[in-house]
Formats: structure tokens, C-alpha cells, sequence
């Protein structure tokens, strides 16, 4: 069974993962009414991956005898400057991901929960992940600037991203 404070911190961490989802799911409805599909596509993606980054926490959490309890979540933003905003963005939002999950990494140790120790270093190996996919691509952004033609080719490779 897990402790109080650590369930309180995994049910948070829910509620963060699902709003990763919404947030990207907004990132790639902005993407589609801009006729930018390659970065919605990848967009729509990362919404799916977070969405399952919720609900590994949701079962571990009911797996250990804990209890799941929802939050209510904020709107996300729904407009954006830039492609490049878009994706710095996404870049800040996943550091702070980063954070929680590091936040949370400590709290299991000093409640002295290994299980859930253990459990997060696949997260804390998915952030480095995360963050680094966001942070290539607002870099290929700032490149590219106010360059049409580059921008269209970024769209191409990134409408080639699949779900694993």
C-alpha cells in the first residue's frame, strides 16, 4: 500500500499527464487550422502518448491499494504566434513535467516506497526522451525563421511520425 502523501503526489501526477494530453491536443488543433497537418500529426501523437503516461499511473496507483481521485483541469491555450511558440512551449511544459516526476521521485524515497521509486524511472526515462524531441524541433524552428519552404519541409517530417 501506498502512503497518503505519495498517493496525493501520483493522483497530481494524473492529473498533469492528462493535461499534457489536452494541451497537445490543443497545440494540434492549432496546427491543423493553420494547414500545418505534418505538426498536428505530431501533436496528436504526443496528446496519445500522454493520455497513456496517465493511465500507467492510474493502474500502478490502483495496482498498490490506492485511490484515484480527479481533478479539475484548466483550459489550455488554443492559439499560438508560431510554430516555433508552439513547440517552446511544448519544450517548457515537458521540463516541468520533468520536475514533478523528479519531485515526486524524492518523496517515494523519504516515504521510504521503493515500489514506487522503481516505478517512476521509467517516467524519469521518458522525460529525457520528451524533452529532447521538443527542444530538436523548436531548434529546427529557430533555424528555419520566416523561411516558407523550410517550414513545409519540417511539416513532411514530422507528418512521418507513427505511434509506437
Amino acid at each position: 500500500m501506498i502512503s497518503s502523501k505519495v498517493e496525493g503526489a501520483l493522483n497530481e501526477q494524473i492529473r498533469k499527464e492528462f493535461y499534457s494530453s489536452y494541451l497537445y491536443l490543443s497545440m494540434a488543433a492549432h496546427f491543423e487550422s493553420i494547414n500545418l497537418k505534418g505538426f498536428s500529426n505530431w501533436m496528436k501523437i504526443q496528446a496519445n502518448e500522454e493520455t497513456k503516461h496517465a493511465m500507467k499511473i492510474y493502474n500502478y496507483t490502483l495496482e498498490r491499494r490506492g485511490k484515484v481521485v480527479f481533478q479539475r483541469m484548466d483550459a489550455p491555450p488554443s492559439k499560438w504566434e508560431s510554430p516555433e511558440r508552439v513547440f517552446s512551449e511544448a519544450y517548457k511544459h515537458e521540463q516541468k513535467v520533468t520536475e514533478s516526476i523528479d519531485r515526486i521521485v524524492e518523496l517515494a524515497k523519504s516515504e521510504k516506497d521503493n515500489a514506487t521509486g522503481v516505478f517512476l524511472q521509467w517516467f524519469v526515462n521518458e522525460q529525457v526522451e520528451e524533452e529532447a524531441s521538443t527542444h530538436e524541433i523548436t531548434q529546427k524552428l529557430k533555424m528555419i525563421g520566416d523561411n516558407p519552404p523550410a517550414l513545409m519541409m519540417l511539416d513532411a517530417e514530422l507528418a512521418k511520425r507513427s505511434a509506437s
